[in-house]
């Protein structure tokens, strides 16, 4: 497990020269960034951070502090996504209420700066780790972090989103449904080949979507590697990538975090094949979901198989909607082609999962 932490850091951590795909015009950004971000002063260095496949993000580097800069990838794009508008929009107003998140400074929607929509935030300082067996740790440490996890999420969806201005933000109500429509359309709009699992899950789980309607902010994407960890304790200081996050079911994001213990260990550190997740230090998904119910006021978490079938259908949608980008050649990751072999497992566990679900 060590080494493939060790793979991960290093293919993930850290930044490169930009992707000649994505440059952009450094003296112009750097005359938008003295005008719009608080205490800017060049000259500006920019780097091109090694993670993520979805939104370009760039670390921007001056004498006195460090900044990060998403955009819009250039190119043909799928609807409604790399909403980088609404990234800030979020952030923007979560971090007036204390949740731990980037700094935003300012959005700049006006393409001919640097060619698409962008946004500029603080670079937190600490650590993002990329394996979920925490293969580096020691027990009592990976407890610490996973139960942070748990409480920060929990936080996120305790949240009043009208309060704090974003009652606007999605549309409350019917989140499952509109969701397995969403990627639905995407999943067509990038496919590349037909599966069958996927073309009985589209038929299948908008049929049997659970009752549970609540809303609350959801992140959309919420996992470890999303989050910037303090350097030496086991907190949550950042919540990154926040492009998929919206009003919605906050079952979903939480049943998505729990996708990690149904995973192998060769999908971003998967622990289903740790045998004794207590030795080890990691809760169990019991213990995960009742640290979570604990701390939202529920009474438990029923249906956990059709959420798991529904987080993997959505995975292989998004997948394929990289795959598609790939095709169009607007994809920003190097590895991102990889993800074509990743669809048809993915579709294959959601529709064990759905059948396990009664399908």
């Amino acid at each position: 497990m060590a080494a493939a932490e060790q793979s991960a850091q290093e293919m993930n951590s850290g930044t490169k020269e930009v992707d000649e795909r994505y440059r952009l015009d450094e003296a112009r950004l750097a005359a938008w960034l003295r005008d719009h971000v608080e205490g800017f002063a060049g000259p500006l260095e920019v780097r091109q951070f090694k993670g993520g496949q979805s939104n370009p993000t760039y670390q921007l580097v001056t004498p006195a502090k460090r900044y990060v800069l998403r955009r819009k990838p250039p190119g043909k794009l799928l609807p409604s996504a790399h909403a980088v508008d609404r990234e800030f929009k979020v952030i923007s107003a979560l971090g007036k209420t204390g949740f731990p998140v980037a700094r935003a400074y300012a959005l700049c929607e006006d393409e001919a700066v640097i060619g698409t929509m962008f946004y500029v935030m603080d670079m937190v300082e600490g650590r993002i780790l990329w394996d979920g067996t925490l293969p580096e740790h020691q027990p009592a440490e990976r407890r610490a972090i996973y139960n942070a996890e748990i409480e920060t999420l929990a936080r996120l969806h305790t949240i009043d989103y009208q309060a704090i201005g974003l009652g606007d933000f999605g549309k409350p109500g019917n989140y499952f449904a509109r969701q397995i429509d969403r990627w639905t359309k995407q999943y067509k709009a990038s496919e590349t080949a037909s599966l069958d699992t996927m073309n009985r899950l589209m038929e299948w789980l908008p049929a049997t979507v659970p009752a549970d309607d609540q809303t609350s902010i959801v992140h959309g994407d919420y996992r470890l590697d999303n989050m910037i960890l303090h350097a030496t304790e086991p907190k949550v200081i950042a919540v990154l990538d926040w492009e998929l996050s919206t009003l919605g079911n906050p079952l979903a994001d939480f049943s998505y975090f729990l996708m990690n213990w149904v995973m192998p260990s060769d999908q971003r550190g998967g622990l289903s094949e740790i045998t004794d997740l207590g030795a080890y230090g990691i809760p169990t998904v019991e213990e995960a979901v009742a640290q979570y119910c604990r701390l939202t006021g529920r009474d438990g978490l029923p249906q956990l198989d059709w959420y798991f079938s529904y987080n993997l259908f959505r995975l292989a949608g998004i997948c394929q909607g990289i795959v598609g980008r790939v095709r169009d050649g607007t994809a920003a990751s190097s590895h991102a082609a990889l993800m074509e072999a990743r669809v048809p497992i993915l579709a294959k566990g959601a529709w064990e999962f759905a059948q396990r679900a009664g399908a």
